[in-house]
């Protein structure tokens, strides 16, 4: 038979489309030609599996027309995955291999020269997808990609180390000839669950600072957004680090789906499975880096640090175009590329901890140096953060440096554990009351699950009309006294509760 089909998956996003890789081999002058929207690096596949082929042993039909087909034609594909589905086509084309017994299975995986299978980019996604379709198939993968899809509950993943031990689990039958041994390189990958413990670094370590300790165990409780302002060397990226450590362990849900971004990326690490990301892009990041782009989309910061921290050090330094690309997810939870050919949407529930100084200098009411800055100066550079932006962070914390003496007698702060243990129990009360954090409540909802009392509303009416605050700045401060709430274990959001959270809207001095 001179035509095979053999099946494979592109990446779109998050999404795994469905490609069929048709191989024709006919009479004529002999040439290698592969279309089908092909990017440059799957059409170098040509050489990498001509020599793969060859390598192993095996016939490369070199007097025939080779005709490659990616179908659908009008989906881009990239990257080398494709390599070890175009072999066993070029394989089951010329009779090598059985291609009847292709059928329910699908491929991909990069060829060495040599014929050795190498990892590929995004197999967690492209088995989560397949699960989330409910597409039911057997996929065969390189070692490390086959480790990674194997996570996904009920996949069948088989890893294969070698073109030859694929192709030995696909030769023909012969009735006369014994049965084949099974290849060594070749074995079904069966899931483990996964027992590894999340390792954060302990906020015991942070001495004083317990104002600041409290705005963080609110944004964990209740999953709000944070700006730190503080002199230089007062311990704000200290605490940013140490924050991921006191939200909710993850469920296996949101475990797989903050891993399948990573796959996407090649940042997967299965030593840090169930572990929140906290991503840390440098100040000199583009609009493009934090949200995603590219063709086709790849995610970005925003979406890496999905179910986990966005951490932006020296806020004021980053483009303002970067900064106000995150205006839509920090509403939105979600990031929708758009491009000419292709639209990707990328999740992004992420929380964001912003760190400035106050100043350009940096010393702006510090007790240890005097500030040299000048009002237009110290304006301008809190006015690099837009008021659109800084209305949708809901904490804003000064955090003060600490005199030398207090730093070196203070005794070790509270660890992690235990305040993680009050964050998860409070976040437990809202998911009970209302199915989701406070920080995702909208419009009715609000008012439905805030279960303000008189007193408190009275006072928040007045306040908020004295300091002009918006209606997202005042709704935003209802869900962070409704977090105070669910921490002190109050049924009602009470004055005092709502009294702390106005403390935390600090306006930037403009």
């Amino acid at each position: 038979m001179s035509l095979s089909l053999v099946q494979s998956r592109a990446l779109l996003g998050l999404d795994a489309a469905a490609v069929t890789v048709e191989v024709h081999l006919a009479n004529g002058l002999p040439s290698f030609t592969l279309v089908g929207l092909a990017d440059v690096e799957v059409k170098e596949a040509r050489e990498r599996v001509r020599s793969a082929i060859q390598n192993s042993g095996l016939e490369f039909p070199h007097n025939k027309r080779i005709t490659v087909n990616l179908a659908p034609a009008d989906l881009p594909k990239d990257s080398g995955r494709f390599d070890l589905p175009i072999a066993i086509g070029i394989l089951a084309a010329s009779g090598q291999i059985d291609g009847s017994k292709l059928s329910g299975y699908e491929f991909a995986g990069e060829l060495s020269l040599s014929g050795e299978l190498r990892p590929v980019r995004g197999a967690l996604a492209m088995s989560l997808a397949l699960h989330a379709g409910k597409v039911v198939t057997r996929l065969v993968l390189p070692p490390d990609s086959a480790e990674e899809a194997a996570l996904v509950p009920d996949a069948q993943v088989y890893r294969a180390k070698h073109l030859l031990d694929v192709v030995s689990h696909f030769l023909p039958q012969n009735p006369d000839a014994p049965a084949a041994e099974p290849s060594a390189g070749w074995s079904r990958i069966t899931a483990v669950p996964i027992t590894v413990s999340a390792h954060y670094a302990d906020m015991a370590d942070v001495k004083g600072q317990s104002g600041a300790k409290r705005a963080l165990e609110i944004a964990a409780a209740g999953g709000h957004s944070l700006l730190l302002m503080g002199p230089p060397g007062s311990g704000k990226s200290m605490l940013a680090h140490r924050f991921a450590g006191l939200l909710p362990a993850m469920t296996v849900d949101e475990a797989l789906q903050s891993a399948a971004i990573a796959s996407i990326s090649g940042r997967f690490l299965l030593e840090r499975w169930a572990q929140r990301p906290t991503c840390s892009p440098h100040h000199t990041a583009s609009a493009v880096a934090l949200v995603g782009g590219g063709s086709p989309p790849r995610p970005g910061e925003i979406s890496l640090a999905h179910h986990g921290v966005l951490f932006l050090d020296e806020l004021p330094e980053f483009p303002r175009a970067a900064l106000e690309a995150l205006r839509e997810p920090l509403e939105s939870g979600t990031i929708t590329i758009s491009r000419a050919a292709r639209r990707s949407e990328f999740p992004a529930r992420f929380q964001m901890i912003g760190a400035m100084n106050p100043c350009p200098c940096g010393y702006l009411g510090s007790i240890q140096k005097a500030c040299r800055c000048t009002p237009d100066q110290v304006a301008r550079y809190q006015g690099k953060i837009s008021g659109p932006l800084i209305d949708r962070i809901d904490l804003h914390v000064e955090v003060p440096a600490l005199p030398s003496g207090d730093l070196l007698q203070a005794p070790p702060g509270e660890s992690t554990s235990s305040i993680r243990e009050r964050c998860t129990a409070a976040r437990a009360r809202a998911v009970e009351r209302q199915g989701k954090s406070n920080h995702a409540l909208q419009g009715k909802e609000i008012d439905d699950h805030l279960l303000l009392d008189d007193a408190a509303a009275k006072f928040l009416n007045v306040a908020a009309a004295r300091l002009g605050w918006s209606a997202r700045s005042t709704h935003r401060a209802l869900k962070v006294a409704r977090t105070i709430a669910d921490l002190a274990g109050a049924r009602l959001t009470q004055v005092t509760h709502v009294a702390e959270a106005m403390q935390y809207r600090r306006a930037l001095q403009r």
